[in-house]
């Protein structure tokens, strides 16, 4: 074969592979869709209980898609592998997601039950998820890594007389168990969105429709946020004794918290405003975009203040002290929050 029966033969083989390539428009395809799998094919194949797959996908450790058309999240096949190639599956993942109610945490830490108790009441561990008792009693669980981390951390909580200050705040009544669960799980819903009104929404979810009316007056954007309003993609509590629960420790219950809520819920409010109007009537259900602000970005929320954040404790305690908590002053602020104040009349 000449030289050029040997190109004329290659650019013959060119045009086929560049024909097969194209659709019938004479333009290429677009790549196919990832595969994706249904939520008790991917716990399966993970070799993990579908509580604790749900566990992860709350934690963040299982990344997951929506559906099209609504249907209940999805995981890639390449999420799947990417955590089955993982050199220590399943076991890192299955300890990661262990929880532990206070008998087995108080085991774990080697402490009495009572004392695992004042430690989770004062804040110093928190639950991840809870669940009722044949009491219709709730039931606090805890993340095993984050107990052994607490451990390793403060010893000295462990052992010896409590620290006054904590004994001081236990017997006042304090605890702390359901604020850091309603901290915790609001952080981790805003973490899996970016949209500002579904960000308000989360923010919106901690106080009642009193607190939300004052902070929020408009009711159309009080309507819009409770249709946009993330909820968590698995886990979601299936008895009604279970559901009027969720609904009763979802709301902030303390004068701190509530001004927490109000002004996260502000800064979020103004963010979302700058960003998009909420729809209105004739709006075709859809709120009308407009172009963000050049310069600038959205304010941040203030992150919610652990337990031992909040209050400084007296020297010799033995508890950490406040860490430096975002905070939003000015007179009008506080105006726009109609808040009087702890022990306004």
């Amino acid at each position: 074969m000449t030289v050029k029966e040997v190109l004329r033969a290659h650019n013959a083989d060119q045009g086929n592979a560049s024909a097969e390539t194209q659709g019938e428009d004479g333009r290429a395809p677009s790549a196919a869709p990832a595969a994706t799998v249904a939520a008790g094919r991917a716990s399966q194949e993970l070799g993990i209980r579908r509580a604790e797959f749900e566990l992860a996908v709350h934690l963040g450790l299982i990344a997951v898609v929506g559906a099209p058309g609504g249907g209940r999240p999805r995981v890639h096949e390449e999420e799947v592998a990417r955590l089955r190639e993982r050199p220590d599956f399943p076991d890192a993942l299955v300890e990661r997601v262990r929880t532990v109610g206070t008998a087995q945490g108080a085991a774990l830490l080697d402490i009495a039950p009572a004392r695992f108790t004042r430690l989770a009441r004062a804040g110093c561990v928190s639950p991840v998820t809870f669940y009722l008792n044949r009491y219709r009693a709730v039931v606090w669980l805890y993340l095993a890594d984050e107990l052994a981390a607490f451990a390793a951390r403060e010893p000295e909580l462990l052992a010896g007389r409590t620290p006054p200050g904590m004994r001081v705040m236990l017997e006042s009544g304090a605890d702390w168990r359901a604020r850091n669960w309603r901290s915790q799980r609001i952080d981790r819903l805003l973490d899996r969105t970016t949209d500002p009104w579904a960000r308000t929404a989360v923010q919106a979810s901690a106080l009642d429709l009193v607190q939300l009316a004052e902070v929020v007056d408009d009711p159309y954007e009080r309507a819009y946020l409770v249709r946009v309003r993330p909820e968590p993609v698995f886990g979601r509590p299936g008895s009604m004794a279970a559901r009027e629960a969720m609904a009763e420790l979802m709301l902030a219950d303390d004068p701190d918290e509530i001004l927490w809520r109000r002004v996260n819920l502000t800064l979020e409010l103004d963010a979302a405003r700058e960003r998009r109007p909420a729809p209105r009537p004739g709006d075709d259900g859809r709120a009308r975009t407009t172009a963000p602000a050049p310069t600038g970005s959205r304010p941040r929320a203030v992150r919610q203040a652990s337990a031992v954040e909040s209050t400084a404790p007296p020297a010799g305690t033995g508890a950490p002290r406040p860490a430096t908590v975002g905070r939003t002053t000015g007179k009008g602020l506080l105006a726009r929050l109609g808040w009087r104040g702890r022990g306004a009349g």
